[in-house]
């Protein structure tokens, strides 16, 4: 299980009693772990010892079904960051298993066990807590074809000969490069990034904001019988309900790249049209960067 994990985890705390050695030892999952069908997935605790936390531990863990035999499975723990061990586990099933961590801790050994519900993942990531599933995934890979098909009807209109055959190629490039799921999980994590950044600066999308981007989006693929074809080979009302909710999203990113250009603007007013929207694009993506970095963001 992979991980980008930035900012503040969702974690599970466990008291666990004294360690032989006198400390009194606090393990919590820093990362949760996840039953994927013959792959393993990352398991992460933070060991504390009154909220500081402690470095240096042996730490090994048997993992056994708790209402079930499904034999056990041993796993060793690194540490990296100090205090935070990390172990790759893979399971035969979800369900409640009973964890015994053994720790070391300057010779002394203890032993703590805990009960843990391993559950299915719910999708391919979370972003603060919120699942990115699979069906999301599907429909930014169906709008990225949508938006490839109206350029290629509009550059079959548009061009002819070596011109017409290079664009159509440049278009296959893109509609490649969009059945990889992290090219379209990065998208998803970019525009969820920056609608949440809106939210946390006090913007609002209202219903009528909304309407109004979609009937302006309506508008563009009535123009496209290709666009057309494909809504109604996905579902007309399907494919508007999810557009909803899609700009809502938008909606929000907008009015935090409105703010950015009006920021521009007011610290530069004599620079022209073009050098604002570059310096505002600029200050954009470093936003995204540092925002991104503040949340909680995990790719199984």
């Amino acid at each position: 299980m992979k991980k980008i994990r930035i900012g503040i985890s969702f974690i599970l705390l466990i008291m666990l009693a004294a360690c032989s050695s006198g400390k009194d030892l606090d393990i919590t999952v820093e990362k949760d772990l996840y039953y994927q069908k013959d792959k393993s997935g990352e398991f992460a605790i933070k060991v504390t010892n009154k909220d500081e936390p402690v470095g240096d531990l042996d730490i090994t863990a048997e993992f056994a079904m708790v209402n079930m035999d499904h034999g056990k499975y041993e796993v060793t723990f690194d540490e990296g960051e100090k205090g935070i061990y990390s172990s790759e586990v893979e399971l035969p099933m979800a369900g409640e298993w009973e964890i015994v961590f053994t720790i070391t801790e300057d010779g002394k050994t203890t032993e703590k066990v805990l009960e843990y519900d391993v559950k299915e993942p719910e999708g391919v990531a979370t972003i603060n807590g919120e699942w990115v599933t699979t069906e999301d995934i599907e429909f930014y890979r169906f709008i990225n074809k949508l938006h490839i098909e109206i350029n290629r009807e509009q550059a079959e209109e548009k061009y002819e000969g070596k011109e017409l055959e290079g664009t159509l190629a440049n278009l296959d490039d893109q509609e490649e490069a969009v059945q990889d799921q992290d090219t379209l999980l990065t998208q998803i994590i970019r525009l969820r990034s920056v609608a949440l950044l809106g939210l946390e600066k006090g913007h609002e999308a209202s219903s009528d904001e909304i309407s109004e981007a979609i009937e302006s989006v309506r508008e563009q693929y009535g123009q496209s019988q290709a666009a057309q074809n494909l809504i109604k080979e996905f579902g007309e009302d399907k494919f508007w309900a999810k557009q909803e909710k899609q700009y809502e999203l938008i909606v929000l990113t907008q009015k935090v790249q409105t703010d950015l250009i009006n920021q521009v603007k007011e610290k530069n007013p004599e620079v022209n049209e073009q050098e604002i929207l570059y310096q505002a694009q600029k200050q954009y993506e470093e936003l995204l960067v540092s925002q991104v970095s503040s949340l909680n963001i995990v790719i199984l």
